[in-house]
């Protein structure tokens, strides 16, 4: 066996280890000072415009497009949820509380059919100042969402700031979600 060949046998495996400790490192240091979500993934809208859309009205709610979040009022947020989508639920109160807040939130409603969209509101609240639904799914898709809940942040001008998967809590909105409110109001 030749000495490059030897070498390539030891070498090629040794360097798969030293890569593999190297990533294990990281995430266990970025896990200790709590900047690891192993369910995060980067969104693509994150410093842009929403793309372009137009979603009609749900439950007797005036629908939205890309248009009308161009320059809002105020920083706002637009929520994705569905009624089949079980973390929806419990997001729910977190919602209404901030609704309740103040803070302005429109809601897309994901491959639900109306009836069902509007029972759910009936049943757990509507924290929504305007509601659109996305039957087809390909607005979702346009936005990058991969699962329900999903929240996007809004700024004055139209950018999205900040993106969550999933229910949003208390945590959340005490160390990420305010702090843009207060940064971008």
């Amino acid at each position: 066996m030749s000495p490059l060949r030897r070498r390539l046998l030891f070498g090629v495996p040794l360097a798969v280890v030293v890569a593999g400790g190297a990533g294990f490192y990281t995430i266990l240091r970025r896990m200790q000072v709590d900047d690891y979500d192993p369910h995060a993934l980067p969104s693509p809208l994150i410093g842009k415009r929403p793309p372009a859309f137009t979603l009609p009205g749900t439950d007797g709610a005036q629908g939205f497009a890309n248009t009308d979040i161009e320059a809002p009022a105020k920083p706002m947020l637009v929520n994705w949820f569905a009624s089949w989508c079980l973390p929806c639920q419990q997001e729910t109160p977190m919602l209404a509380k901030l609704a309740a807040s103040g803070i302005t939130i429109w809601g897309i409603a994901y491959q639900d059919h109306p009836d069902a969209t509007a029972d759910y509101l009936a049943r757990f609240g509507n924290p929504y100042q305007r509601i659109a639904a996305d039957a087809s799914g390909l607005t979702a898709i346009n936005w990058g969402v991969y699962g329900v809940p999903e929240t996007y942040f809004i700024d004055k001008t139209g950018i999205v700031r900040w993106r969550y998967p999933g229910a949003l809590t208390q945590q959340v909105v005490d160390s990420q979600l305010m702090p843009l409110f207060r940064k971008y109001s």
